[in-house]
């Protein structure tokens, strides 16, 4: 078994919450794609990054039944991580394409793009309660990014998120890049509240790009 650590990332205020992420931080040791799906569906988060190259931030991530070019909470949780050992880069590699990275204060942060997380649905609810009043994944395939305005004025939602994928993840805790894709799809920066009270912000990049950020706190 390789060497494995656990993170959380998008943690709420004072370190609560947050989705967990497992990371191997010597992808070396598994090399074969199809024992990396292995692993990640057997440790069962929702997803799982093996680091490359620390050096030139090659990345690989897993959920525990696809490989994803891009996502958000593990590319912080990554890059948080690798900044604790001294030797974070300042561009991540992951499938999609360069991901530059960074620290402000206690959040941690990464750019990406929406067309980089093709096929998340958003549908907006009429209030918060009705997301929360939520007891199971609404009918249908397909990730699923439901969200409505806490506070229009500020920039505050209220998002759960669905992969729907049949893999055991029934609900998402807290995603990186659906928030990118809401952040692209509204033009706006948010403050979003997602599943139990993690949170995760954003706000619009250079060149068409989505910056998004928020807390990790070590998990092992």
């Amino acid at each position: 078994m390789p060497e494995i650590h656990v993170v959380r990332v998008f943690c709420g205020p004072g370190g609560v919450h947050g989705n967990q992420l497992g990371i191997v931080p010597d992808g070396g040791e598994v090399p074969d794609r199809s024992d990396r799906q292995a692993l990640a569906a057997r440790l069962g988060y929702s997803e799982t990054v093996f680091v490359d190259d620390a050096r030139t931030g090659s990345v690989d991530i897993f959920t525990p039944s696809v490989r994803l070019p891009f996502a958000g909470h593990p590319l912080v949780g990554v890059s948080w991580f690798l900044h604790r050992r001294g030797v974070r880069p300042e561009i991540l590699q992951p499938p999609a394409g360069a991901v530059p990275t960074w620290d402000e204060g206690e959040f941690t942060w990464i750019r990406g793009r929406a067309e980089w997380a093709p096929g998340r649905l958003l549908q907006e609810y009429p209030s918060p309660a009705a997301v929360e009043a939520l007891t199971s994944p609404p009918p249908g395939d397909g990730w699923l990014y439901v969200w409505a305005w806490q506070d229009r004025a500020a920039g505050c939602v209220r998002t759960r998120g669905f992969p729907r994928r049949g893999d055991g993840i029934t609900e998402d805790e807290a995603t990186g890049a659906s928030a990118v894709v809401l952040t692209a799809a509204l033009g706006r920066p948010l403050d979003i509240t997602q599943g139990r009270g993690s949170q995760i912000l954003t706000r619009l990049g250079p060149d068409g790009t989505v910056d998004v950020g928020g807390r990790v706190v070590a998990d092992d």
